[in-house]
């Protein structure tokens, strides 16, 4: 493994030659040039042609006899621009009307909600992804006020994401609209997607659409990946940390032929230093080393309206975590020293293929596929766990409108395999789960004030029984810069209570399931209702650009497999009983104070609650309140050509909920509530050229720690023994520094 992480990091960096042009369109809103995403770009008289990103960047063929480009977007006035060379492009659209729901305020921000949207979308820009380390998808959201962040337990160093006060699970992540961290992958998969293989971001909170499943609850994050066509030809991203963590990622991209273009993406990352700040006995962050390697194809046919994405990746990821004195060779299976190792390989492969009608470009088709091998063998002290995942998945899409462009249809089939094999302690379970669904959306927009989509599929599965998944999204305009909206679904999945609950194994608790006959463990189906209100508003505050969102979301369990905490001495599962809800409510402000000068403030507050067999209590560890911050300022371009961009990000978390008895947490040294605890992030990046940057930065500057995270860290292998209670951090302070170059 480590030979291969060597080589990894040491790989050449070598550059393929493509002939192609690049630029970026942007709109002027108040004497500024502010990227244009979305917008067409084509040569004249061709088919040649690409749509400008979320960063309003595009890259296309460019041969000498291709003269003229053409740029339009619906509201601004179409130009056609003389190209003599394949020199970069800069060029800003003017308006031709009136149109403040294209020219909305979002787009002067690295993450943006449209006034025009049905559902209620935020769109994280790769700028926004630099704004902090981001080394893989699960820290991509620390500047984000939607996701809540924090470590699962106290020695894994796995951070677990939380949306509308429910855990990921209840969130579909997809990976370019293919659900991908699910099943085997739900506690760790986000580490395996490293941060600069992200192009884009798109959170939806509530509901999702149809198209993608019937598993979502509370939303759906969907990250967008870096396309070979339009990525750099060469990037390489290097990390080091304080604590230990080194990191290197490698993009090499070409162009093959007319049609075809590739990328290679090498990531790889190691911490072989121990430390142990809180003198526990037990290291702060665990020992970890993994090569991600990802071979990404795409296929464009402008001419005849095919494209498609062809993607192959190898993942070996290994953790060490435990007693300072842990030797694995000698130690494991004994009680001599408490340790754990979590060693995971997985295979993917995936493609995606698109149709469009060039005669009826209203016509369009689509087919994704992706097959998945996860292998994830672990040991927690003497408690073993393993799990075998194949997964399977086909979706066939088809749009069109019908009698106009104000009325368009979604249709089409979905299939799902999903074959699980796991190890728990002594005890082997094992199962198939198999689906076959048909899925209908109608969308209105009467290209106004109002837009609505309105889906519903009905699925036939092997376990869950046969059932009809609706979800309903309206987008209203009042006046200007406003946007009200509405949603409502229902969301059915299976519980995968070991592998979503790894945590667990590092406790000294008994496993109880106590099932009803049910077909997932003997445990029911998981069903919830979820129902949402938002508000935003865009204005002017000092003759500067501000918003202001106002969310609502609620949701209802009709059934949910109960995770019960409140035993001390086991962990319980077992089918809701009672209610269980989640009510969240969040208030967010954006405004630019002076030019180049952002900042972002948000408030939350939650009101989760489920009924354990104890009653009705708020659910462990999530805070009643949070407050957000973040502020970012980025200096003119100096006459040397350097940037300077400041990032800094504060977040204030009340106090949370312990589970147990109020005498067993005085007697561990714990109150029923946590105190409520502050942490502040910042970053420096100095952008020498469009080529080379620098960046430095610190994570928990206030070196805020939680005291003796892990419960009988002096009698591991003891009845008391738990790593569960955590609610802040425990490393402390951490500072990193790393440079990004690119070759266009």
């Amino acid at each position: 493994m480590k030979n291969l992480l060597y080589i990894l990091f040491i790989f050449p960096l070598f550059v393929f030659s493509q002939e192609k042009i690049s630029g970026t369109i942007t709109e002027n809103v108040d004497n500024k040039e502010i990227p244009l995403g979305g917008a067409n770009v084509y040569w004249l008289n061709t088919s040649v042609g690409t749509v400008t990103d979320f960063d309003g960047n595009f890259a296309l063929n460019y041969k000498p006899e291709y003269k003229k480009l053409v740029i339009s977007f619906v509201g601004y006035k179409t130009d056609t621009i003389l190209v003599k060379s394949s020199k970069p492009v800069t060029h800003s659209l003017v308006s031709t009307a009136n149109l403040d729901e294209v020219t909305v305020t979002a787009r002067q921000k690295a993450s943006s909600r449209s006034f025009i949207q049905a559902a209620n979308v935020l769109n994280v820009s790769s700028a926004e992804l630099l704004k902090a380390a981001c080394c893989n998808l699960a820290e991509s959201f620390e500047t984000n006020p939607s996701i809540d962040v924090n470590f699962a337990d106290a020695i894994s160093g796995t951070r677990q994401i939380k949306m509308l006060g429910l855990t990921s699970p209840y969130i579909l992540i997809t990976t370019e609209n293919v659900p991908s961290i699910r099943g085997a992958s739900q506690a760790y998969g986000l580490s395996f997607i490293p941060g600069t293989w992200v192009e884009s971001i798109q959170i939806t909170k509530g509901a999702g659409s149809v198209t993608n499943g019937y598993e979502s609850i509370a939303g759906q994050i969907n990250a967008e990946l870096q396309k070979p066509s339009t990525d750099d030809k060469l990037f390489v991203n290097a990390y080091g940390a304080g604590n230990g963590r080194f990191e290197l990622n490698t993009h090499l991209n070409t162009k093959v032929t007319e049609r075809w273009s590739t990328g290679l993406y090498l990531h790889g990352n190691m911490r072989d230093t121990e430390f142990d700040k809180n003198n526990d006995s037990f290291i702060d962050a665990p020992l970890m080393q993994q090569v991600n390697v990802m071979n990404r194809w795409q296929y464009t046919d402008q001419e005849n309206g095919y494209v498609g994405f062809f993607n192959f990746r190898y993942l070996n990821d290994e953790k060490q975590t435990g007693q300072t004195f842990f030797d694995p060779d000698k130690d494991r299976g004994t009680t001599n020293a408490w340790g754990s190792e979590i060693k995971t390989q997985r295979f993917d492969v995936s493609g995606k293929f698109g149709f469009v009608n060039p005669d009826i470009p209203w016509r369009t088709g689509g087919l994704q596929l992706a097959y998945s091998h996860h292998d994830q063998e672990s040991y927690f002290g003497l408690n073993d766990y393993n799990i075998q995942h194949n997964s399977l998945y086909v979706n066939l899409l088809y749009n069109s409108i019908i009698s106009d462009s104000r009325h368009k249809i979604k249709t089409g089939l979905s299939a799902t395999y999903d074959g699980y094999d796991e190890l728990v302690l002594t005890e082997n379970f094992s199962r198939i789960e198999n689906s076959v669904g048909a899925f209908f959306e109608y969308n209105f927009d009467n290209l106004g004030n109002l837009n609505f989509s309105a889906g519903i599929r009905a699925d036939v599965h092997n376990r869950l029984g046969t059932f009809l998944t609706p979800r309903f999204h309206l987008r209203y305009t009042p006046w200007d810069k406003s946007a009200f909206r509405i949603s409502a679904g229902r969301g059915k999945r299976s519980a995968n209570i070991f592998t979503e609950n790894q945590q667990l194994f590092a406790t000294s608790r008994s496993l109880n399931i106590l099932g009803n006959g049910g077909n997932i463990y003997g445990l029911d189906p998981e069903i919830a209702w979820n129902y949402g209100f938002s508000y935003m508003q865009g204005f002017n505050l000092f003759d500067r650009k501000a918003d202001i969102t106002l969310d609502f979301y609620r949701t209802d369990f009709v059934n949910q497999i109960v995770v019960d905490w409140e035993n001390p001495s086991e962990i319980n599962f077992y089918n809701l009983d009672g209610e269980s809800f989640s009510n969240n409510f969040q208030a967010e402000f954006n405004y630019n104070v002076f030019e180049h000068f952002d900042m972002r403030l948000a408030y939350k507050f939650y009101d989760v609650e489920t009924t354990y067999l104890s009653g009705i209590k708020q659910t462990p560890l999530t805070p009643s309140h949070r407050f957000f911050a973040n502020a970012s300022y980025e200096t003119h371009q100096s006459a040397k050509g350097g940037i300077w961009k400041f990032d800094a990000t504060f977040n204030y978390l009340g106090e949370q909920r312990f589970a147990s008895t109020e005498s067993y947490l005085n007697t561990i040294g714990l109150s029923e509530f946590s105190p409520s605890i502050s942490t502040l992030n910042a970053q420096v990046t100095k952008v020498f050229s469009s080529n080379f940057e620098i960046y430095v930065g610190g994570e928990n500057i206030a070196n805020v720690t939680q005291k003796n995270p892990i419960v009988g860290s002096d009698s591991p292998f003891g009845t008391t023994f738990d790593t569960t209670y955590v609610y802040g951090p425990i490393f402390g302070s951490s500072y990193y520094a790393g440079l990004r170059y690119r070759l266009n």
